[in-house]
């Protein structure tokens, strides 16, 4: 007869995971505090496991953190055999990898949550070559001395040796998909003619 877990197990975990999102995140218990409305000594006893966390008090965490509740409490083992996506967190953006290449095409949905208009970062530049389409939202793209605002639905595509940045174009929130390449294979999209 196999193990009965205990139901309280998954809840133990809640504290390191807030504690980990908030510092990946490079907020503060007072920044948090003020996004979330959730007292700083709350949010400091439910890092520590003090506070026995409460559906009310991880909702607006997860909401602010840009996350499932399920990371948060962490679901027991169902015997699931479908992989499961664990987000990256960067820039401020949740990164989802949706495949998994080496050395060849790579394919990322980014989340980047609503918050104040953002004061562009230092452009990147490096090896490769990047597609990219809005799913939601407005994104701002600046490449090299352009500045662009891509809209839903729109593409671009770019050679990343050109130094590059890209976030929220605006106060709201944006979701796109990014394809990256290694240098030299580019994506094209082809329509077949019926025959």
């Amino acid at each position: 007869m196999g193990r009965v877990s205990d139901p309280a197990e998954p809840l133990s975990a809640v504290g390191p995971r807030l504690r980990a999102l908030r510092h990946e995140r490079g907020l503060t218990l007072s920044e948090l505090a003020e996004r979330t409305g959730i007292s700083t000594s709350t949010l400091s006893r439910l890092e520590s496991g003090g506070r026995k966390p409460t559906l009310e008090l991880l909702l607006p965490l997860a909401r602010v953190h840009g996350v499932p509740l399920d990371d948060l409490v962490g679901a027991p083992p169902t015997g699931d055999p479908r992989v499961h996506i664990r987000p990256v967190y960067r820039y401020g953006q949740t990164i989802l990898p949706l495949g998994q290449g080496s050395g060849g095409l790579q394919a990322f949905k980014h989340l980047i949550p609503a918050g104040p208009v953002p004061v562009p970062g230092t452009q990147q530049a490096h090896e490769g070559y990047e597609w990219i389409y809005v799913l939601h939202g407005r994104l701002r793209l600046l490449l090299g001395e352009h500045d662009f605002v891509l809209a839903q639905g729109e593409v671009a595509e770019f050679n990343t040796r050109t130094p590059h940045w890209f976030g929220r174009a605006d106060t709201e929130a944006v979701e796109l998909l990014s394809l990256y390449g290694p240098q030299g294979e580019r994506m094209h999209v082809r329509a077949r003619p019926k025959r």
